[in-house]
């Protein structure tokens, strides 16, 4: 086997292990909702995920690239809108079974892909757009149990499928804006710098019922910032040793992670309809991929050509 090959298995396996732990952190979010708001939840994941992230800074020794940022306004934004994204999210796991919130997040891609072209000019072609059409279809079919129980007994449920999708959305602008950073900021930089800026700003939210955990949910809590760190630690790790294109659709494993953790210790069972629009939403982000990947290798070959001939 060549080394390429021994990189993307291994980049394979750190990327499926990235996302069993960011299920598994989801889970004991989940676990600590019914004790603790969702912005005391947001401190817990981001605070006791520092001392994973510094550890693992200063073992690559890029301690120093990562306290010092470009620019302290773009990662002040960007924790603002991922701290909110965290935060929504964090808000449907206390209402909706874990499988549903994986679901819906994969909105996410979707959203990125009409962001990028609207705040970055990035061009759109029609794959892409068929794409974003299809997983919208799909996004709405998960919703629509949701959207017809408002004004009933489910419409809390309702409530937190708007909130996921509104977290999704956040997120998706927060991906756009570090496209926008990386082009001055490390990404050591931005891993840390968002950790703290999130576990600041979710202090804004004291006044607005922290509560006294229990024993149990602030073993969770503080576990779920632990398992996050690691997981993001290990997401940086997979994109190092393998293309993007290759090792992305693994996110999608986390729906079959979800429903196993959801089953087993939530007692959560998925619908048909929920699966089939989850289906869609994945088939739509794996095309989306797949058509990147071929634009990735046309523009390749392309500069090949040039460097050869110009």
């Amino acid at each position: 086997m060549s080394i390429a090959e021994e990189n993307t298995y291994l980049a394979i396996g750190l990327k499926l292990s990235s996302v069993l732990l960011f299920v598994v952190m989801a889970s004991l979010i989940k676990a600590a909702s019914t004790e603790v708001p969702p912005g005391q939840a947001v401190f817990f994941r981001s605070f006791f995920a520092l001392p994973v992230i510094v550890i693992w800074l200063i073992s690559r020794g890029e301690l120093l690239t990562g306290l010092k940022p470009a620019s302290p306004r773009a990662h002040v934004t960007r924790g603002l809108i991922g701290t909110t994204a965290m935060g929504l999210s964090f808000a449907g796991l206390a209402i909706l079974p874990l499988y549903e919130v994986k679901a819906i997040q994969y909105a996410m891609p979707l959203f990125v892909v009409v962001l990028a072209a609207v705040i970055l000019g990035e061009t759109v072609r029609k794959v892409r757009l068929t794409a974003v059409g299809l997983g919208m279809v799909g996004v709405l079919i998960i919703l629509w149990p949701r959207l017809t129980s408002f004004g009933d007994a489910d419409s809390r449920l309702a409530f937190g499928a708007m909130v996921v999708l509104a977290g999704s959305l956040c997120a998706a602008f927060a991906q756009v804006y570090v496209r926008k950073m990386v082009a001055t900021e490390e990404p050591a930089a931005i891993v840390f710098w968002f950790s703290v800026t999130a576990a600041s700003l979710s202090l804004v939210t004291l006044p607005f019922g922290w509560a006294w955990p229990s024993p149990s949910a602030t073993v969770y809590l503080i576990g779920a910032g632990v398992i996050g760190g690691a997981g993001q630690i290990l997401l940086t790790n997979a994109y190092r040793f393998g293309d993007a294109s290759v090792i992305a659709p693994f996110e999608y494993a986390s729906m079959l992670f979800a429903v196993a953790i959801g089953y087993a210790f939530f007692a959560e069972v998925p619908t048909v309809q929920m699966l089939a629009g989850a289906g869609l939403v994945i088939a739509a982000g794996v095309l989306i991929i797949l058509r990147e990947r071929y634009l990735r290798i046309q523009r390749g070959k392309a500069r090949r050509h040039v460097t050869k001939y110009g």
